[in-house]
C-alpha cells in the first residue's frame, strides 16, 4: 500500500509548496493574488498528478497501471496539495492583515461593480446574502476556497490522465 502513496506525497507536496510560495510571491505583484493563484492552481495541479501518476507507473509499478492506482495515487496527490496550498494561504493571510484588507476591499468592490448584474441573474436576496458572506469573510474562508478549487479540478484530472497512462498487464 505505501507505494501507492511514496509518489503522491512527493508530488502533492512539491505541489502544495508551489502554490503556497506563489500565494505568497503573486502577493507583492497584486493587492489581490487570490485570482492569479487559482490559474496558477489550475496549471499546477495537473502537472503534480500527471508526474506523480507517470513516475508511478514507470518507476514503481513495472510500467503498468491500472484505472484504480492512477485514482489513487492522483486522489491522494490533489488532496496533500490541497491541504498544503489552504495552510500555506491561510498562514500568510493571518500573519499579514494589511493583504487581507487589500483582498477583502478588492472582493467588496468587484462585488458592488456587479451588483446590477448580479441581481438580474440571481436576484436581489442572492445578493444580499453574498454581501453579508463578504462581510464574514475570513482568511481561512480565502484559504479554504483556493484549496477546494484544487480539489474539483483535481479529481477530473485524476480521472483523464489515469485512463490515458493506464496499461494493465493482460493488454499487448
Amino acid at each position: 500500500m505505501g507505494k501507492y502513496f511514496k509518489t503522491a506525497y512527493q508530488f502533492g507536496m512539491l505541489g502544495g509548496i508551489l502554490s503556497g510560495l506563489s500565494f505568497f510571491l503573486l502577493s507583492w505583484l497584486n493587492p489581490d493574488p487570490t485570482n492569479l493563484n487559482l490559474i496558477f492552481g489550475y496549471v499546477i495541479t495537473p502537472i503534480s498528478i500527471y508526474l506523480a501518476i507517470t513516475y508511478f507507473k514507470l518507476y514503481l509499478n513495472g510500467g503498468f497501471l491500472s484505472f484504480a492506482e492512477g485514482m489513487t495515487v492522483g486522489a491522494v496527490t490533489y488532496f496533500l496539495l490541497a491541504t498544503l496550498s489552504t495552510i500555506g494561504i491561510w498562514v500568510v493571510l493571518s500573519n499579514s492583515p494589511e493583504l487581507f484588507s487589500a483582498i477583502y476591499q478588492s472582493k467588496t468592490q468587484v462585488l458592488i461593480q456587479n451588483k446590477d448584474t448580479i441581481i438580474s441573474q440571481v436576484g436581489l436576496e442572492s445578493f444580499q446574502i453574498a454581501e453579508a458572506e463578504l462581510k464574514n469573510m475570513s482568511p481561512w474562508d480565502l484559504a479554504l476556497n483556493d484549496g477546494l478549487w484544487k480539489i474539483i479540478p483535481g479529481m477530473f484530472f485524476s480521472i483523464l490522465i489515469s485512463i490515458i497512462l493506464r496499461k494493465n498487464k493482460l493488454e499487448t
